[in-house]
């Protein structure tokens, strides 16, 4: 396990509030380190959905409205725009700034800014990965042509036990919604099968050198690492790597219930924090394929199982042997978490 810093602390944690967590991707940690932010008159800047459901954008919010657009996972490549410069603008005008994003986004946002600033906050994400945004505009082209309807919001992790039957939902006379559980979702399929991300993500240096305060993600392996922090609507992984970022958590303490476990526990089925995915070994010829074939032809050949690196499928084999590797246990909301679609006709 790779990190730059032995972390403050690391923490299994989750809002006290449970609506709070319904809209959320794991545990609402991050909205409510938002939330201080907010009461303090400061900023938040993290990914949001743009109008059309075709990309992701970091926009600032300053009010806990403008929050919801941030709220939830994007399994997107996120456009910057000027965001670091208006980051900079805040912190020069003495703002208070949280900027939220995943490990690379936070590096890039520290080496532009070229010193610190006491009112900067950064929190990362635990990341798998960041998807092609071509290959998700050409999903969404798809699906608005087979559904014959415009995509209105998506949200990505879906917690809603309704939605498990993956029928069509009649909202009003003109939306619906539909769902899909991830293991069903082309995208999704395509996305944890490692085809369509960066080619940066498969030697991600931000894994090499972590310069946020907080890393947050899901809590893997919660059943084992903390049985009794186990929660259906979601338990978040909190690792505390600076005294700014332990100063905030702090501030927020009160609306969670949290309990503190080492760095290996939290660690040990949460790869993603400290390891590269590795890359497929045909994946430039599941892009050629790209190139040549209609989404629904690719997605109809793809993803077959992915083939790993041989020197991948070795150390699998020495260390599991000649079975598959052993299924890790998740909640049920995460192991059934889906994608949510809401369509306008």
């Amino acid at each position: 396990m790779n990190f730059t810093r032995e972390p403050v602390a690391v923490y299994a944690a989750y809002s006290t509030d449970e609506e709070l967590r319904m809209k959320s991707s794991s545990g609402a940690v991050f909205t409510e380190l938002s939330r201080i932010i907010l009461e303090r008159s400061g900023l938040v800047y993290g990914a949001a959905l743009s109008p059309n459901c075709l990309w992701a954008e970091f926009i600032r919010a300053d009010s806990m409205e403008k929050l919801d657009r941030l709220r939830g996972s994007k399994y997107l490549q996120a456009r910057m725009g000027n965001i670091f410069g208006q980051v900079r603008q805040d912190l020069e005008r003495g703002s208070c700034v949280l900027f939220t994003g995943t490990g690379c986004q936070i590096n890039g946002l520290k080496n532009f800014l070229g010193r610190d600033y006491e009112g900067l906050y950064c929190a990362d994400v635990i990341c798998h990965g960041v998807p092609s945004p071509g290959i998700w505009r050409e999903y969404v082209n798809y699906l608005e042509s087979r559904h014959k309807a415009r995509l209105k919001a998506v949200n990505f992790r879906c917690k809603d036990k309704i939605w498990n039957d993956r029928k069509m939902i009649r909202v009003d006379s003109s939306s619906y919604r539909t769902f899909e559980l991830k293991d069903n979702d082309p995208f999704m399929k395509l996305f944890l099968s490692d085809y369509i991300l960066r080619p940066a993500c498969y030697n991600c240096m931000a894994k090499k050198e972590k310069q946020s305060d907080i890393t947050i993600g899901d809590f893997w392996g919660i059943e084992k690492a903390a049985p009794d922090m186990y929660n259906e609507t979601g338990t978040s992984v909190v690792i505390i790597r600076t005294r700014k970022g332990n100063q905030l958590f702090e501030s927020v303490r009160n609306n969670l219930c949290c309990r503190e476990v080492t760095y290996s526990a939290a660690a040990e089925s949460n790869p993603a924090e400290y390891r590269s995915v590795y890359k497929p070994d045909d994946r430039e010829k599941f892009f050629s394929d790209y190139r040549k074939m209609s989404f629904e032809q690719l997605i109809k050949k793809y993803p077959r199982p992915a083939r790993l690196p041989l020197k991948r499928r070795v150390k699998k084999i020495l260390k599991h042997g000649f079975s598959a590797e052993p299924e890790r246990k998740m909640p049920v909301s995460h192991s059934n978490f889906g994608t949510e679609y809401l369509w306008k006709q």
